[in-house]
């Protein structure tokens, strides 16, 4: 099976730096992409060049771009569609991945935003789930709840294909139209099991039809030879397995007792 259709602004334009995401725990730069008239244009790109990764003692170095890859091939051939089009090519700085800058909504801000919040435990109510209690700088006892969304859902289904290591709420969002967004795969498709998400709303509940479906079209779609060119043999033939067993099982899991189920941080 080919890759699917990405534009090809993101494949073959120049690309010029606008500036770094100083939050990012990676080298990750904003790019343009030149216009076919030198100019520089409206479309925009997250570059992580190999270069810029940090070295991890979990992760093989220099492996976390062919991961972001892995994710939006996932994504896509499952039909889930809420990874940006992200592909491998070379940059300023050398090889690295370049995916589609998404531009979040702005009433997505993660405090007080529609998906993800810390919110006061009277305040979680119907259309809120509960993820993990915490406290205030007084001692105030506070929540940290998601939306009870089903294209939140969505992507919490697909973090456990992934073995998403690192589903911070900062990794989430919305854009103008109000579709739900995934960001930052770089620690995702090892052979252990690492998942850590603020999306633990579900856990213990029946994954919806639309989700079933999606695991089957990707249990039918998956392209085991592309993705070796990514990650492992071990590493492919795990996700498949997780695909398959999610399938079976039926339901969201629950989070690991043996070990730490949240990102940090959270945002």
């Amino acid at each position: 099976m080919t890759d699917p259709p990405v534009p090809v602004w993101l494949a073959q334009a120049p690309m010029h730096v606008e500036g770094a995401l100083t939050e990012a725990s990676n080298l990750t730069l904003r790019v343009q992409f030149e216009e076919a008239d030198g100019s520089l244009g409206a479309h925009r790109g997250v570059y992580k060049p190999v270069r810029g990764e940090r070295p991890l003692r979990d992760f093989p170095s220099g492996t976390l771009a062919q991961r972001e890859v892995t994710a939006y091939l996932v994504s896509a051939w499952g039909g889930w569609d809420n990874v940006p089009p992200t592909i491998l090519r070379d940059g300023p700085l050398g090889p690295g991945s370049v995916q589609v800058w998404v531009e979040a909504s702005e009433h997505d801000d993660p405090h007080t935003g529609d998906l993800v919040r810390i919110m006061e435990p009277q305040d979680v109510h119907s259309g809120w789930l509960p993820v993990v209690q915490a406290e205030g700088r007084a001692g105030e006892p506070l929540v940290v709840a998601h939306a009870d969304d089903p294209d939140l859902a969505a992507l919490a289904v697909l973090d456990v294909v992934l073995n998403n290591a690192d589903r911070k709420a900062a990794h989430i969002a919305r854009d103008e139209n109000r579709a739900v967004w995934g960001f930052d795969h770089g620690l995702c498709g090892h052979q252990t099991p690492k998942l850590r998400t603020v999306l633990w709303g579900w856990a213990g509940e029946p994954l919806p039809a639309r989700e079933t479906a999606r695991l089957r079209l990707l249990l039918e779609r998956l392209d085991v030879a592309r993705l070796s060119d990514l990650l492992s043999d071990l590493e492919v033939s795990t996700l498949l397995a997780r695909a398959e067993a999610l399938l079976e099982d039926g339901v969201f899991p629950l989070p690991p007792y043996e070990r730490y189920p949240l990102p940090w941080p959270l945002w």
